[in-house]
């Protein structure tokens, strides 16, 4: 079977669909989602949105992010994201976002490794409101269809250019032939026995990309989370317990009451610090201490986590939480350009799946978003100015479902092999970094 569509977008989360609106409404747009469409790690997020708050703290934030990421960020890629922070967000709020206010101004908090409170929040489930925000949006556009469902199993290439995607829909298998491509498919957490991400992310866009000979880059940079709720025997991810909390001033402590870190550094040096305590005091977590936060301004400022924690047997108003490290986010991917462009012709990639570099080794907290909006309006608008002149490429070799099987199959060995080589050659470094 055949479909058709000037641009295929691969994921529905934050990158996938705000590409998608910032595509030019003249042009038609196919999103896929392996999932249902609310499936996504973005629907998780927790913490908010990094932005500059003026042009002065533009600077600031480009060094925080910069020593966050130990210094291998790529410093234009870095002040990209924080110059076009502002607009980006002003954009998510015409689509009808609706932030924390403290009066006119936001209620802006701070994590780790932020120099000053820069962070935009909807309460605790900012990710949740982002997520329906743009999805209301993608349903009132006639120019962008949502199929769900729908696994992506190879690109379709011609003379080393994109056309396209094969995938797979209840069993049938279809080409979608599309003049650009977005892969927007998400991190690898689903690859790891403890994380914070929905289990389908394996990493499928990473695995394509090392299919077909596309540059990727930085693989072995893998975030661990300092903070998600220890829970024993648990198969499904992990319950984040995020950093804004820490931000508001909760404190960790180990089994004997005792402070051990500075709670406000980066995730590399605090996920460290813990997983060092632990050995220390033969323990398998340590506590996040709330006692000296008021009632009421948890169950406000938290209801996400709140009601998570009380699901589990916690009062976080009464006890402190047990937590612990976890894989969090990849700050690897597919390396791309300025705007998402991979070295493969008419294919961009933004989002987790993507390597623009803006977080080094180390992501700074609350910059994943705020990455997903600008690099996935920049892919937009570069492609706007493309497909004018660009035709549709009709690939006539169609693709079996049983080949889709096994291509399927291939892609989550070969990203399982490239992790296991990259990771267990840098198993140390990564512990420690």
């Amino acid at each position: 079977m055949d479909l058709y569509s000037d641009v295929l977008v691969v994921g529905c989360g934050v990158a996938g669909m705000f590409a998608a609106l910032n595509i030019d409404r003249k042009y038609k747009v196919m999103i896929i989602s392996k999932t249902e469409a609310c499936d996504c790690n973005t629907y998780l997020a927790q913490g908010g949105i990094s932005k500059a708050k003026n042009k002065k703290d533009i600077d600031l934030f480009i060094e925080d992010t910069m020593k966050a990421g130990k210094e291998k960020n790529r410093l234009d890629a870095v002040r990209v994201l924080s110059e076009e922070s502002i607009k980006n967000i002003d954009i998510l709020m015409k689509f009808g976002m609706e932030f924390d206010k403290d009066g006119d101004d936001f209620d802006y908090t701070r994590e780790g490794a932020h120099s000053i409170n820069r962070i935009v929040h909807a309460s605790d489930v900012t990710g949740k409101i982002v997520f329906e925000t743009l999805f209301n949006q993608v349903k009132k556009r006639d120019n962008i269809t949502i199929h769900e469902d729908t696994v992506l199993v190879d690109i379709l290439k011609y003379e080393d250019i994109c056309i396209g995607g094969a995938v797979i829909k209840d069993g049938d298998a279809y080409n979608i032939h599309s003049k650009f491509t977005i892969l927007a498919s998400g991190g690898i957490g689903g690859l790891f026995t403890n994380s914070t991400n929905r289990r389908g992310s394996t990493g499928d866009g990473i695995a394509i990309a090392l299919r077909n000979k596309i540059k990727v880059a930085n693989l072995n940079y893998v975030q661990f989370h300092p903070t998600a709720l220890y829970e024993k025997d648990v198969k499904n991810r992990r319950f984040l317990i995020s950093e804004s909390l820490r931000g508001e001033g909760a404190k960790l402590i180990n089994k004997n009451n005792q402070r051990f870190v500075d709670e406000l550094l980066p995730r590399d040096i605090v996920s460290n610090s813990i997983w060092q305590e632990e050995k220390r005091t033969d323990s398998n977590f340590v506590y996040l201490d709330l006692s000296h936060m008021e009632k009421e301004f948890l169950k406000n400022r938290f209801p996400g986590i709140y009601n998570g924690c009380k699901e589990r047997g916690i009062d976080i108003t009464k006890q402190p939480i047990p937590v612990t490290p976890v894989q969090h986010y990849f700050m690897g991917g597919i390396d791309v350009d300025l705007n998402s462009k991979t070295s493969m012709d008419n294919l961009y990639a933004c989002g987790e799946v993507s390597c623009t570099g803006v977080h080094g080794a180390n992501r700074l907290a609350s910059n994943s978003l705020l990455e997903g909006l600008v690099f996935s309006r920049r892919a937009a608008l570069n492609i706007n100015k493309k497909i004018g002149n660009t035709s549709m490429v009709n690939l006539k070799e169609r693709l079996k479902i049983k080949d889709a099987q096994v291509t399927l199959d291939s892609n989550l060995k070969c990203v399982l092999e490239a992790f296991s080589k990259v990771l267990g050659e840098k198993k140390n470094e990564l512990i420690n970094s």
